[in-house]
């Protein structure tokens, strides 16, 4: 069954996709999660929208550049509003999201065109083509590599940031790498994993992870296998069945956390 699956060359690429995607949202997700910012990359799949709406007006032959320079701008002006601290962090996030999305959405959708779009609400990885794929591959090496030379600052600011920034951790710059760095696989990735589904696949291996972890290592390695699992599972199941595969995948995901919680609570 999978040799024949496997013979399609679009079912090669959204593999070779999953295998780029998966560890790297399973990777920052743990981070997401340890600092409480699931609404964070929610909100920046839901800005998606306005990025391409941007691009639209400007008349950019490749999108992703105006999505990754908006969603960067975002992420910025994001973190500048929360460290005011005149709001709650999920008031303010909130706020721009449903903001940035209506405004992508009455761009996006004069005359009617916003069914030109409409694909990246669940987004499609069987459309994935050989050239875009070096693109991610390039996005996992330099995310991983980001991830293992700030885990300590990303661990002590997630844990207590006064205390970070008193053993000299530039806690404002690497928050501000980070989330340019969340903002630019969100916006790279959102044609495959779609706006809606995104958050959940930077979120549920993650939160599954740490309903059985013990420590830091564990944590992540947990996470990164829930994140392969529910790709590559998910893009098998979905081709057998005829199903788009973001949906998929994300509710195999979900089994995974309910699984991993009543474990957990054992």
């Amino acid at each position: 069954m999978l040799k024949d699956i496997f013979q399609y060359e679009f079912m090669k690429n959204a593999f070779l996709a999953i295998l780029c995607i998966s560890p790297l949202l399973g990777l920052l997700g743990t981070m997401v999660v340890q600092k409480r910012m699931a609404y964070f990359s929610d909100a920046l799949g839901h800005c998606a929208l306005t990025g391409v709406a941007i691009g639209v007006i400007l008349s950019l032959s490749d999108l992703n550049i105006a999505m990754v320079i908006f969603g960067w701008i975002f992420a910025l002006i994001l973190n500048r509003i929360r460290r005011k601290k005149l709001l709650s962090s999920d008031t303010v996030i909130s706020v721009l999201a449903s903001a940035g999305m209506a405004v992508g959405l009455a761009i996006l959708s004069r005359n009617g065109t916003f069914s030109n779009y409409s694909a990246m609400l669940v987004g499609d990885v069987l459309s994935i083509k050989r050239s875009e794929l070096l693109w991610l591959f390039i996005l996992l090496l330099f995310g991983t590599g980001f991830f293992l030379y700030f885990l300590n600052s990303l661990t002590a600011m997630s844990i207590h940031e006064t205390l970070a920034k008193s053993s000299n951790i530039r806690v404002n710059l690497v928050e501000d790498i980070f989330s340019m760095l969340i903002a630019t696989v969100v916006m790279l990735s959102i044609r495959w994993v779609g706006i809606l589904l995104i958050s959940a696949l930077f979120i549920l291996p993650a939160a599954a992870s740490r309903n059985i972890s013990e420590n830091m290592r564990e944590y992540t390695a947990y996470t990164i296998i829930f994140s392969l699992f529910s790709g590559i599972l998910g893009l098998v199941l979905s081709y057998m069945v005829n199903i788009a595969t973001g949906p998929v995948i994300v509710m195999i995901a979900a089994v995974i956390f309910f699984g991993t919680y009543i474990y957990g609570k054992k």
